[in-house]
């Protein structure tokens, strides 16, 4: 393992049923003029809009809604959400939902304080933000583990580019197992799927060595397949929701990345399809790791051989073709949860643009091997097929 400096500063509300008393004793910290942030119609349909609305009022909080938050969080509704923090002077940003909702709102955070253009600020002078509005955070579609973390990927419309941006870590973080039943159950496998990637792109990273945090990381890969399975079967299994959504969370808290350089091509790959498509973010890279891993051998057969026999537990006759059956067992998975694993599943026909993001996608430089741009080109072709 490499060297790494490790401090943790969200605070974690875990367990079936904990929101409410966690929500307010932390409101007890707050000021008073609360931004309250969400997506789509969901939290509305479901009453839990308004049940967060009377612990808010009940607090003596003046709640104003910054909703419509989509999947793909564009950089005009960042901008959006600094101009309701600036109007109304908001001392406090509640996050509700789930990736898109959470990390539209570190960047809200830290434009809301900034008196330049966050995007320029990073892409251009290469400085990041350091003041920022408080936030907390109430997940209720897990997956991302965005709430773990101060990373962002934003969608910038007029650049065509879906990209990291970095702002405000959250104060704490309320994962109750209940609130994921506010989302549909496609939602919540896709979610899932997108923590077994966090956890991939993450072991597939330098060094390659056998390290503590990958022997943790396979742990919970584990757990991932097994309770995504429990959980298909019966979903009002509310053990198999809680441990999903705790993973979520140490995908994302840091712990499996100490003393490694993570891979994540998969993850700049999808993005760049994402700025041209919008496509949903875990069935694109449920379309793409297959074909990327089999791209990734030999270089990678050592890795993905000890993901195949850990993991997926299974092995072959050699190295490189236990690599092979690990990647099969990894497409079966996706077809077994019902992910696509071709692009037109997806309603994505138009092969241009899978050009185009070949052409704009980060190179990440602890991939196994450094793809050229043809190359990812093939490797998206090969799922248009």
């Amino acid at each position: 393992m490499n060297r790494f400096t490790f401090r943790y500063p969200v605070k974690q509300y875990f367990g079936k049923g904990c929101a409410e008393e966690a929500i307010k004793e932390e409101l007890k910290n707050t000021g008073n003029h609360i931004l309250l942030a969400y997506g789509g119609g969901s939290l509305k349909r479901t009453g839990l809009y308004d049940t967060i609305r009377s612990w808010l009022t009940e607090c003596g909080k003046q709640v104003t809604d910054f909703g419509g938050i989509m999947p793909n969080p564009t950089y005009a509704k960042v901008q959006e959400g600094a101009r309701l923090v600036r109007e109304n002077k908001i001392d406090f940003i509640l996050a509700v939902g789930g990736g898109s909702v959470i990390d539209c709102c570190k960047i809200v955070s830290a434009q809301s304080r900034l008196d330049e253009d966050v995007w320029d600020m990073w892409y251009i002078h290469h400085r990041l933000p350091t003041d920022f509005v408080p936030m907390g955070a109430i997940v209720t579609a897990s997956g991302t583990g965005a709430e773990q973390n101060n990373g962002a990927v934003i969608t910038h419309e007029e650049k065509k580019l879906k990209q990291p941006l970095f702002g405000a870590y959250y104060t704490f973080a309320v994962l109750d197992s209940d609130l994921t039943k506010t989302v549909a159950i496609k939602q919540v496998i896709s979610g899932a799927f997108d923590t077994l990637s966090h956890c991939m792109e993450t072991y597939m990273g330098k060094p390659q060595s056998t390290n503590l945090s990958d022997e943790m990381n396979e742990a919970i890969m584990r757990n991932v397949i097994r309770n995504l399975r429990l959980l298909i079967a019966d979903p009002d299994n509310d053990f198999a929701r809680g441990e999903l959504m705790w993973a979520s969370a140490m995908a994302e808290n840091g712990m499996l990345k100490l003393g490694k350089q993570t891979d994540f091509q998969c993850h700049m790959i999808e993005h760049a399809v994402g700025a041209y498509t919008d496509c949903n973010h875990g069935q694109g890279l449920a379309v793409i790791h297959p074909a990327l891993y089999r791209h990734l051998l030999p270089e990678g057969a050592e890795k993905l051989a000890s993901l195949a026999k850990n993991v997926w537990e299974v092995t072959g006759d050699s190295l490189l073709e236990t690599a092979r059956l690990g990647i099969d067992a990894l497409e079966s998975f996706i077809e077994e949860i019902g992910l696509p694993t071709r692009w037109d599943e997806m309603g994505i026909t138009d092969e241009s643009l899978l050009r185009a993001a070949a052409d704009t996608c980060f190179i990440m430089p602890g991939c196994c091997k450094q793809l050229s741009r043809d190359e990812i080109f093939e490797i998206l072709k090969e799922r248009f097929r």
